[in-house]
């Protein structure tokens, strides 16, 4: 018995150490550094006086507003949990990270109706600074700090009046994010502190501002360059994500268009183009209903809805380079560098998930959905992936994550990309002999992917997908050794199901 544990101890070890092992592979030096760095480093905190406010040039316009979060007696509503403010303070340790992230963005103060809050709105800001001293627990992380500036600043773009209390502590919250930026993550949270750092950097008047201003515009440059892909895909290739990054770029042109003194033509164009890219891809990635399919973490009520977005846009002059309408009788395209492809007829559109997890270094918002696909038909989505409904390291995160949560295949039990903890991951799946066909009376996808070769039979999945006027096949290979195999269709929950024997279901679509 003894031995049999030694046994067990050892092969958990040798786990453990593979697992962080393909993690780690794919990190870029970088990251690893500013790890460490941040872990020896503590930024002192600046509380000298604000520097004076910038004088505004133009108009801002009222961007999108958001959803109501914040309610009477002091009671917030995010991801469907509504909690007061005196059950969970403003450390809610009870409550997943996600949702506490959201508590400390301030969104309401830009949503919808927020004119009838605005003493709701003073009361909660004075007691968020009374309760939150500088650089200690969740609201001082980069990223939440830096949403919470942005909305802020917005708030006082808009018509209200930031008191002389409100305004040192912005400054002192700008003056943590610019030590504090998040080498170590990259992605959409740099972009957000770049973000963050140009919206205070224009918003204040001095040398101090002047810093932020130059930081935050390169920063933004540099990873549009490296973040957009030439599709106009969001490379961490969810398109909830895609969304949140798309108005960030409409909000900035917003802030270029009213302080338009302070930066280059150059630097307008390239946010035009970007916008434009952007809208064009997200307009391939979504259902008929108007709202995005669900890859990667992805769900609705996160990121403003895609009509919204649009609307915006044209309220900046920006429009999409084309057209998703389908103009034949069975189209396709194919986002060639996100990966992902829309199938559709006249009544039916697919999203097939023929793309990488993400990018190496960076897939903590990846699910190991390789060779999913989403459906709707007319105007109803019919097959869904699961979505998101939380972050953190629980159970339902790694569900959710999970093969199993996907429209696609799981061998011997196993994720098709080695998913773990909240934001990890170590081997994954590779997309490979990619074939499209195109005739007169049918459109033909087939893939495969790597994911299953660590298993020991080395199995790969191949599925190919035919769609014509009046059929949908799909079909699924596994070349290789395998013990089982599971194939999920997930169908919404407004279809209506039955089935009168094992091989023969009948799905009909609600009224």
């Amino acid at each position: 018995m003894k031995l049999r544990n030694k046994e067990n101890l050892v092969q958990s070890f040798i786990s453990k150490f593979f697992l962080y092992f393909h993690t780690l592979r794919y990190l870029k030096p970088g990251q690893v550094f500013w790890r460490f760095w941040y872990k020896l480093y503590t930024s002192q905190v600046n509380l000298s006086q604000h520097p004076d406010l910038r004088q505004i040039n133009t108009e801002w316009i009222i961007p999108t507003l958001k959803y109501q979060s914040i309610f009477a007696e002091t009671t917030f509503m995010f991801l469907n949990k509504s909690k007061s403010l005196q059950e969970v303070g403003w450390q809610g340790t009870e409550c997943d990270k996600l949702w506490r992230y959201n508590q400390h963005y301030f969104d309401d103060l830009n949503a919808k109706n927020s004119s009838e809050r605005i003493h709701l709105h003073r009361i909660l800001i004075n007691d968020w600074i009374k309760k939150n001293p500088p650089g200690k627990d969740v609201g001082w992380e980069p990223y939440p700090t830096s949403l919470r500036i942005v909305n802020l600043v917005k708030w006082s773009l808009s018509g209200n009046l930031l008191s002389d209390e409100w305004l040192h502590s912005l400054a002192v919250q700008a003056r943590w994010l610019y030590k504090n930026i998040e080498w170590h993550i990259l992605g959409n949270h740099l972009f957000a502190n770049a973000k963050a750092l140009i919206f205070v950097g224009l918003f204040f008047d001095n040398f101090e501002a002047e810093n932020w201003l130059k930081k935050g515009l390169k920063i933004v440059t540099d990873e549009i360059n490296e973040q957009v892909l030439t599709d106009g895909g969001h490379f961490e290739l969810s398109p909830m994500y895609h969304c949140i990054f798309l108005e960030d770029v409409l909000d900035l042109l917003n802030l270029f268009n009213t302080f338009p003194d302070q930066v280059t033509e150059v630097d307008l164009k390239f946010l035009k183009l970007t916008a434009s890219r952007m809208l064009n891809w997200l307009n391939y990635m979504c259902h008929p209903d108007g709202e995005i399919a669900f890859f990667n973490d992805s769900a609705m009520g996160v990121s403003l809805p895609p009509r919204e977005i649009e609307l915006y846009a044209k309220r900046l002059k920006i429009n999409k380079i084309e057209n998703s309408s389908v103009k034949k009788k069975l189209s396709i395209k194919h986002n060639f560098d996100s990966g992902y492809i829309q199938l559709a007829t006249d009544n039916v559109r697919f999203f097939l998930d023929v793309a990488p997890i993400g990018p190496d270094y960076l897939p903590g918002h990846g699910h190991a959905d390789t060779l999913s696909f989403e459906m709707s038909f007319l105007d109803k989505r019919v097959f869904v992936n699961g979505g998101i409904s939380q972050y953190g390291n629980g159970v339902i995160r790694q569900i959710e994550r999970g093969t199993a949560a996907h429209n696609t295949v799981e061998i011997d039990n196993k994720n098709s990309s080695e998913t773990w903890a909240g934001f990890r991951v170590a081997k994954r799946a590779t997309p490979f002999s990619l074939l499209k066909q195109r005739t007169d009376s049918f459109i033909s996808v087939s893939c495969k992917h790597d994911g299953y070769k660590r298993l020991s039979g080395r199995p790969i999945h191949q599925r190919t997908w035919k769609l014509s006027d009046n059929k949908i096949l799909i079909n699924d290979r596994i070349d290789g050794a395998f013990k089982s195999a599971k194939a999920y269709f997930l169908i919404h929950p407004d279809i209506i199901v039955t089935s009168n024997s094992k091989s023969i279901w009948k799905l009909y679509l609600p009224k």
